[in-house]
C-alpha cells in the first residue's frame, strides 16, 4: 500500500483509480477521496460530467477506449494504483483488456471493486436497471408506503447509496486490509440488490419472529404506528414523531396533553392505532410547525421538524456539527464518519486541468516528462466542458 500521506485522513496514501460510471459507483469513490485517498476519475469522452459533489476530491481524466494507446495508459495507472473503482454491466472491462486478471497480471496486491445492480453472476447480471428495481426485488420496496396504497420509492437512497456505494467502499477498505497484510489482491463483487437486502436485516429479523406483518402500512417502523410517524401542522409542515421507548411515549403524551386519555394506555395495540393516529393528527393540525417544535424543545419526546433540503444546513445541530456546510457556494455533505486521529480535510471541488492531472499521473509512478506528453498527445485528455 502506498505511504504518501500529502493528503489528511485515514486513507491517505491510498491510491485508487476510479472507472466512470453514475451514481453509486462515483459515491464509493468520493467517499473514499473524502477520506484521504487519492483518486483518479476516468471519463469516456462524454463532456464535462459536472457534478458538485458526486466528483469532488478528484482529478478528471478523459480517456478515449477505444484508442490501444489510452487503454495501455489507463493500465499503467492501475499498475500504481492501490484499488479500481469499476462500474461496467459483467464482462464489459474484460474486452476493454481492463478486467481483474488483466490488472491483477500488472499489480498482483490491486483491489478490484466492482459496482453492478444484479452482481457478477446470476441470470439477470447483464440486465439493465435502476434503484428502484434492485429495490423491488429485496422486498424491501413492498414494504414502504401506505397501507391502502401503492409502494412508494425512497428516492434513491437504499440501492443506489447505502445498498451500492457505501457497500462497494466499505468492501474495498476490508480487502485493502487484507491485500496490506498478505500483498494478495482481490475482486470485490458489491451488488446492490446484495447490499439493500442486507439492509433489511432487522426488518427480516422481525419477520421470523412474527413481530412483522409482510404488509404495507401495518408495522411499527412503516407508518402504521401513531408514535412513529409524521403529523402535518397548521401551516402545511409537518413534524416527525419516533417516541418508541414507553419513556419517550410518555412525554410525546404529555406534551400533546393525552398523558391521561385512556385510548393511549397500550402503545403496541395495533387496533388502536388508527384511531390514536386520527386524535393526535387532529391536535398538531391546531398549530404550526415552529410552534411544536418550540414545544417539544428540550422534552425527550424524540419529536422533531421535517425539514426540507433548503433548510436542513440551518438547524443549529446540523450547523454546529457542519453536517451540512456551504463548500463551494454549494451546500453539500461533508465527510463522514469522523476520526480523532486521522480527521478528514474539507473536500476540494474535482479537478480537470493539464497541470492536476499531470501531477495525478505523476504520483502513480508515471514520470512527470511522460506524463505531460500523455496529457499533450490526448491519450489521456483533459475533460471537455460540453454540458
Amino acid at each position: 500500500m502506498s505511504m504518501n500521506t500529502d493528503k489528511k485522513g485515514p486513507l491517505a496514501g491510498v491510491r485508487v483509480l476510479e472507472l466512470g460510471g453514475i451514481g453509486p459507483g462515483p459515491f464509493a469513490a468520493m467517499m473514499l477521496a473524502d477520506m484521504g485517498a487519492t483518486v483518479i476519475r476516468l471519463v469516456r469522452g462524454q463532456g464535462w460530467d459536472k457534478h458538485p459533489i458526486l466528483n469532488r476530491g478528484r482529478v478528471t481524466i478523459e480517456v478515449d477506449l477505444k484508442n490501444p494507446e489510452s487503454i495501455e495508459a489507463v493500465r499503467r495507472i492501475a499498475q500504481g494504483c492501490d484499488a479500481v473503482v469499476e462500474g461496467f454491466r459483467p464482462g464489459v472491462a474484460e474486452r476493454l483488456g481492463l478486467g481483474p486478471k488483466d490488472l491483477h497480471a500488472l499489480n498482483p496486491a490491486l483491489v478490484y471493486g466492482r459496482m453492478t445492480g444484479w452482481g457478477q453472476d446470476g441470470p439477470w447480471a447483464s440486465a439493465p436497471g435502476h434503484d428502484i428495481n434492485y429495490l423491488s426485488l429485496t422486498g424491501g420496496l413492498h414494504a414502504i408506503g401506505p397501507k391502502d396504497g401503492d409502494p412508494v420509492p425512497p428516492l434513491n437512497l437504499v440501492s443506489d447509496f447505502g445498498g451500492g456505494g457505501m457497500l462497494l467502499a466499505y468492501g474495498i477498505v476490508c480487502a485493502l486490509t487484507t491485500a496490506q497484510k498478505t500483498g494478495e489482491g482481490q475482486v470485490v463483487d458489491a451488488a446492490m440488490v446484495d447490499g439493500t437486502s442486507l439492509l433489511l436485516a432487522m426488518t427480516y429479523g422481525f419477520l421470523a419472529d412474527g413481530f412483522w406483518l409482510d404488509e404495507r402500512g401495518s408495522n411499527m417502523l412503516d407508518g402504521a404506528a401513531p408514535f412513529y410517524r409524521t403529523y402535518k401542522c397548521q401551516d402545511g409542515r409537518h413534524m416527525a414523531a419516533g417516541c418508541v421507548e414507553p419513556q419517550f411515549y410518555r412525554e410525546f403524551l404529555r406534551v400533546l396533553g393525552l398523558a391521561d386519555d385512556p385510548l393511549f394506555t397500550e402503545q403496541h395495540d395495533r387496533t388502536r392505532w388508527e384511531e390514536q393516529g386520527v386524535r393526535i393528527a387532529a391536535i398538531f393540525a391546531t398549530r404550526t410547525r415552529a410552534e411544536w417544535e418550540q414545544a417539544f424543545a428540550d422534552t425527550e419526546a424524540c419529536t422533531t421538524p421535517v425539514l426540507s433540503l433548503s433548510e436542513a444546513h440551518r438547524h443549529p445541530h446540523m450547523a454546529v456539527r457542519a453536517t451540512l456546510a456551504e463548500q463551494d457556494g454549494i451546500v453539500q455533505p461533508m465527510p463522514a464518519p469522523r476520526f480523532s486521529g486521522t480527521p478528514a480535510a474539507v473536500p476540494e471541488p474535482q479537478a480537470a486541468d493539464a497541470t492536476r492531472i499531470e501531477t495525478a499521473l505523476a504520483d502513480v509512478g508515471i514520470a512527470l516528462a511522460e506524463a505531460r506528453t500523455l496529457v499533450a498527445s490526448g491519450v489521456l485528455g483533459v475533460p471537455r466542458r460540453e454540458i
